[in-house]
């Protein structure tokens, strides 16, 4: 059996599966806030290694030392309340290692266990199939069964009080949509009948399970916010809210599997919504950075400021009080403001706020926290009257978000450049993109600082995935996280490494095109597209071709299709799901796209042998928070650029990478086009992030081994 080395304090990294002693033993262990956490464990608990056999046995699978390493290194995390960082490549089974030892916890301190994804995909597997088959497996020891729930933010949920017309439908005019989609017949119109329909048949009222997805417009007109609800006692649904049973089922549950954006939002605000828990699992924490910082972005555009603006000026008597009608249109003037303001104004980072901007912005906020002085009085004996209150509460949420952004947006510049802890940008849709607004977003420089105090200052974390190492080290990310923060008050934290199961350098070759030139700005070159068309016809199509842009994407299939004599699908010709199944069914076919099959695809088997990847996926240099945390890092006397840009990269490429081996069987090839990963000083940052792949630059090695990958797949001997 293998067994993690004895984790050191404040920042060790440890690579399981080499060099390993028994963890040092423990006298009582404490959380971050120093009480102990595990008085209440019984003598007579089975241990995570036994309830582990039990677990594994239970689903037909095989012992794997890299899950064993795992498990009671989240276990010993769960007693000393020491964070951890687990990377644990595909194939690992790192979802019963941190499964297994948070029920162990949850049910013998008889407390809950949060545990935090970045994907729907994963989110269903733990709750569909994770669970269900480990609950099963360990009830016999544990002497009852495992309880296990799912909660997601209030607008994930369908409103039957909104569904039922307890408050009026968007008038289309108030919709950020073509007010001509809005009829019943319309695309829009028939998505929402076909809610309405899903309506009468799910017992969930979750928004992930109604398949196909409905666009967000129509996702709005059945679904209410935390601010917008009325509250259980008062709606005549209350009973049989969707939202408010899935709270009282987690309530009660032993773990409970949420997402990274409920998760930073129980995190970042005033009000508990995820139940009292002392241990948080973070999985897919890869993602948490981002993740975080989608969750707690604000916007401002014209349109949605006047969309308040209308919705406060039709509240009418006793909600509506005298002299509140022009406070209404006070909103709307400022939203006409900012319309033309936002349509002059320069597209990316915004360093400098103008004056007349800065008025207008200003306008705005004053303008919708007068508006929303208005609504709140005119909420006084609306408690009886759930309909009028729920449009009440739909307006006041409108305008305290306008106000609350404007005045943080303000705020942003309020110190100079190297002190600001957030980043101004204004977001401009391309020409052809009508239907969206200029938009003026306002993001945290940082989100370490704030899940160091409120995460990990206050529970113990657990954070996993198949990539957390860059550079060979766990720093990067922790320091992205808040654990490894520049003060004297450290957090305990460990990382280690449990390996993969996979034999990269046997199953899979990184090649690397180091006599192609350096890619440029704008279009792949043609050597490019030759290297490509060669590497596909040696491997027999079963390419998946990950691109840095949407327009390169576009442009690589097609000059392809008439070159190559394989079925090339790209993304956005059809939905996404869809494109991976047919070319997952479809062995000779090849698939490019760009961002989200970095990290979304699962290809076991021959049909995908090929992984190209165009060039080192740098952050644009005009994107606006990349740019600025890199010259905040500089600012600091650190590197920008290797802090920011090529951590970022060295992520990206690693999950893109992590495609080709999916199963022990998997054989393949990984084509990097860049010759940058070699020629460049960054590019060993870059590699020693990758998996252990036997490494080539020689072009004609890797087109022979393809070619005799091909001529043995199932399909060729056909």
């Amino acid at each position: 059996m293998v067994v993690p080395q004895a984790p050191a304090r404040y920042g060790s990294e440890v690579s399981a599966g080499r060099n390993r002693t028994s963890p040092a033993d423990s006298t009582a262990p404490t959380g971050p806030s120093g009480t102990s956490i595990i008085s209440s464990v019984r003598d007579d608990v089975p241990s995570v290694i036994e309830l582990l056999a039990a677990a594994v046995a239970g689903i037909r699978g095989e012992d794997r030392p890299g899950q064993v390493a795992m498990a009671e290194a989240v276990q010993r995390a769960m007693e000393t309340g020491e964070h951890l960082a687990v990377q644990a490549g595909t194939g690992t089974g790192k979802s019963l290692a941190y499964l297994v030892p948070a029920v162990r916890h949850a049910m013998t301190a008889q407390t809950t266990v949060v545990v935090a994804t970045a994907t729907i995909a994963l989110q269903r597997q733990l709750i569909d199939r994770d669970l269900p088959r480990l609950a099963a497996a360990l009830e016999p020891l544990l002497g009852r069964e495992p309880l296990f729930a799912i909660l997601k933010g209030r607008r994930n949920y369908l409103c039957l009080h909104r569904q039922r017309g307890g408050a009026a439908a968007e008038d289309p005019q108030d919709a950020l949509f073509d007010p001509a989609d809005a009829g019943p017949t319309s695309p829009l119109g028939r998505q929402v009948k076909r809610l309405h329909e899903w309506a009468e048949e799910t017992t969930t009222g979750d928004r992930d399970e109604l398949v196909p997805g409905v666009p967000e417009a129509a996702w709005r007109q059945v679904s209410v916010s935390a601010q917008e609800c009325i509250g259980a006692q008062r709606c005549p649904f209350g009973s049989r809210c969707f939202a408010e049973r899935a709270r009282e089922a987690a309530a009660k549950a032993h773990i409970v599997v949420t997402n990274h954006a409920l998760l930073a939002i129980d995190a970042t605000s005033e009000v508990d919504v995820l139940p009292e828990h002392d241990i948080v699992v973070i999985d897919e924490a890869h993602d948490l950075v981002d993740r975080v910082t989608s969750a707690t972005m604000g916007e401002l555009s014209g349109p949605a400021v006047e969309v308040a603006a209308r919705r406060a000026a039709r509240l009418t008597e006793p909600a509506w009080q005298d002299g509140a009608q022009a406070v209404a249109d006070g909103l709307r003037q400022a939203a006409g403001a900012l319309a033309l303001d936002l349509g002059d104004a320069p597209t990316g980072r915004m360093d400098v706020l103008p004056d007349t901007l800065a008025a207008t912005l200003a306008s705005v906020r004053d303008a919708a926290g007068a508006c929303a002085e208005a609504v709140r009085a005119g909420a006084n004996g609306l408690e009886e009257d759930p309909q009028r209150l729920a449009i009440n509460r739909m307006t006041l949420a409108l305008v305290d978000d306008l106000h609350r952004t404007g005045g943080r947006i303000l705020d942003a510049f309020a110190e100079p450049i190297a002190a600001r802890r957030e980043v101004v940008w204004l977001d401009r849709p391309p020409v052809e993109d009508t239907r969206r607004p200029p938009t003026l977003r306002v993001a945290p420089l940082e989100v370490g600082p704030v899940l160091r105090e409120r995460l990990f200052g206050r529970r113990t974390v657990a954070l996993t995935s198949a990539t957390l190492s860059l550079g060979g080290s766990f720093a990067p990310l922790a320091a992205q996280w808040g654990l490894a923060a520049e003060s004297d008050d450290q957090l305990a934290w460990t990382g280690i490494d449990v390996g993969s199961p996979f034999d990269h350098r046997h199953s899979g070759i990184l090649y690397v095109a180091r006599h192609l030139p350096p890619p440029g700005r704008d279009q792949l070159p043609e050597a490019y597209l030759t290297e490509l068309e060669e590497l596909i016809d040696a491997a027999g199509g079963r390419t998946l071709g990950l691109f840095s842009s949407t327009r390169a994407a576009i442009q690589a299939a097609a000059a392809l299709r008439d070159r190559i004599a394989h079925p090339l699908l790209c993304q956005g010709d059809d939905a996404t799901a869809q494109l991976i199944r047919q070319f997952a069914e479809d062995e000779p076919s090849c698939l490019f796209g760009t961002l989200s099959l970095w990290q979304g695809v699962d290809v076991p088997g021959s049909a995908l042998q090929l992984v190209v990847i165009d060039r080192i996926p740098f952050p644009r240099p005009d994107d606006p928070l990349a740019s600025a945390r890199q010259r905040a890092v500089a600012a600091r006397g650190g590197n920008g650029f290797m802090t920011v840009a090529a951590a970022q990269a060295a992520l990206l490429l690693a999950q893109g990478t992590g495609r080709l081996l999916r199963t022990m069987s998997d054989r393949g090839v990984v084509a990097i086009l860049d010759p940058r990963l070699v020629t460049a000083r960054y590019g060993g940052f870059l590699r020693a992030s990758l998996p252990p792949f036997w490494t080539t630059t020689d072009p004609e090695m890797v087109r022979a081994a393809l070619r005799r990958l091909s001529a043995a797949s199932p399909s060729s001997a056909r």
